[in-house]
């Protein structure tokens, strides 16, 4: 088999698997990564701040004799903290930042022996359910169809995925932000309970702990053994998840159990949603009957419009805080092109909240934890679409408009698009979207499983029963439909 074959056919630990054998190298596989990204990137502009290298010379060096040992891998390129690798965070205004220090998580993934050689492109701050951030040049487009979106904002790390340049890819999510990508492109997207992963120790919690780190794969157990790598709080952490019911890895060989499952098929305001998207809700609550799970409709009565108000103002102050952090850094005012329309809109917007405006926005964070942790104790796991509609097309999102409120809450807004995600990083939950859909058209969809708060060991069973149900990896379209050069 060749090194292109045998690239294309297996999964992280499948790779890793084969240099442990002998039957390739860890030099082979980075060459095979970096030949895909000349060739793939002039069209998907996914990939930023590459360093060949910085991996040769961690190669060099002798890598870790860890999960991963040899597996080419890619960061965001907004968090992960890391001394080889700079970052541009998706804005101009921070484009080339050079770290002091690497960050805890990027630590546990050095020494799972990944090959890291770059980054993957994303909006700026992180906000918005697409990647098109001014500073790459263009827009990042998603690899199954190049006048639709990736997805944000883990996009880049998605389509750099779907495409084959990397076996999986390091992401992050605060509204969605891997799951999104996930079901745009056809990949699986596990977002862990809140404060799962460690945040430092450049930020004790992100979004008012809203955000956490995670994983772009193609299988549950690249996911699952990249989430046993890392998890677990850092030192001087501000709070913890609860403890794991056994690890990740052993989840997948563990039955979930018959589980009491919700079904969802509208948004969580009771609005319909596209009917591919109902389409692959129904397909997945049949495929879990099969499975002997009890399924029936329900729909959970949570103040949902109120806390997406809520997570806005929060994410907004977010922005504003980062901007003038950098500014302040770099000792001048804000200029014209240092951040695009939406960062702009949400420092204005930000400028007339209060103190007590941000805590009432915690509080009704808080409000709807609450709220949906009752619905789950009726429910294992509710099922819902990932995403309202099939990818978008690319400049939909883009941010153009300096309305932060309309642009995240409007008729025309993400909020509409995608109604689900946000959900369960306001509560903390657990929460996966699986590509169990393909449309007409051939692009992805995903359903999306979401499990009481700490029981991600559960959810991670349920996603590998699935998985095993329903092999996605060698059911997804060919090769030959994604972008060739």
């Amino acid at each position: 088999m060749s090194i292109s074959q045998a690239y294309e056919d297996h999964d992280g630990l499948g790779l890793a698997a084969l240099v442990a054998a002998g039957q390739v190298t860890p030099d082979e596989l980075l060459d095979e990564a970096l030949a895909r990204a000349e060739a793939l990137d002039p069209a998907l502009t996914c990939l930023t701040q590459l360093r060949p290298e910085t991996a040769r010379r961690h190669i060099g060096d002798g890598l870790p004799e860890g999960s991963f040992a040899g597996v080419p891998f890619l960061l965001k390129d907004l968090g992960a903290e890391a001394v080889d690798f700079p970052a541009n965070n998706g804005s101009r205004l921070l484009a080339d930042t050079v770290y002091p220090g690497d960050s805890e998580l990027y630590t546990r993934l050095k020494a799972t022996g990944l090959v890291t050689f770059g980054r993957t492109t994303s909006p700026e701050g992180g906000v918005g359910p697409v990647t098109e951030a001014a500073v790459y040049g263009g827009p990042t487009r998603n690899p199954w169809n190049l006048d639709h979106t990736s997805g944000g904002s883990s996009g880049g790390a998605a389509a750099a995925v779907a495409a084959g340049i990397v076996p999986m890819a390091h992401g992050s999510d605060g509204g969605g932000s891997v799951r999104i990508p996930a079901s745009s492109c056809g990949l699986f997207g596990f977002k862990a309970t809140r404060a799962r992963l460690p945040d430092g120790p450049f930020s004790g919690e992100g979004w008012a702990g809203m955000a956490i780190d995670g994983f772009l794969t193609r299988s549950v157990r690249d996911t699952a053994a990249l989430l046993d790598a890392c998890s677990g709080p850092d030192l001087g952490a501000p709070y913890v998840a609860p403890p794991l019911k056994g690890t990740f890895m052993d989840a997948l060989s563990r039955p979930s159990g018959r589980l009491r499952v919700a079904v969802c098929p509208t948004s969580l305001t009771g609005e319909p949603i596209h009917p591919e998207c109902a389409t692959a809700v129904a397909d997945a609550a049949k495929l879990l009957e099969t499975l002997g799970h009890h399924v029936e409709e329900a729909r959970p009565e949570a103040s949902t419009l109120r806390m997406m108000k809520a997570w806005t103002v929060i994410v907004g102050c977010g922005t504003a805080l980062w901007i003038r952090e950098a500014l302040a850094k770099r000792g001048r005012t804000l200029r014209e092109d240092d951040i695009e329309p939406v960062a702009r809109g949400a420092l204005a917007w930000a400028a007339g909240l209060t103190g007590p405006d941000y805590l009432a926005a915690v509080e009704a964070i808080h409000d709807y934890g609450r709220e949906m942790a009752q619905f789950f104790t009726t429910y294992d796991v509710l099922l819902t679409a990932t995403l309202a509609e099939p990818p978008a097309e690319v400049g939909r999102f883009r941010h153009r408009s300096e309305d932060f409120a309309e642009y995240r809450n409007g008729p025309q807004g993400v909020f509409p698009y995608s109604p689900f995600t946000a959900a369960f990083n306001a509560t903390g939950q657990p929460a996966a979207s699986l590509p169990l859909h393909w449309s007409e058209n051939g692009l992805p969809v995903g359903v999306h499983l979401a499990a009481p708060f700490g029981e991600d060991t559960l959810l991670m069973a349920l996603c590998a029963e699935i998985e095993a149900a329903r092999p996605w990896f060698h059911r997804r379209p060919p090769a030959a439909n994604r972008y060739q050069p």
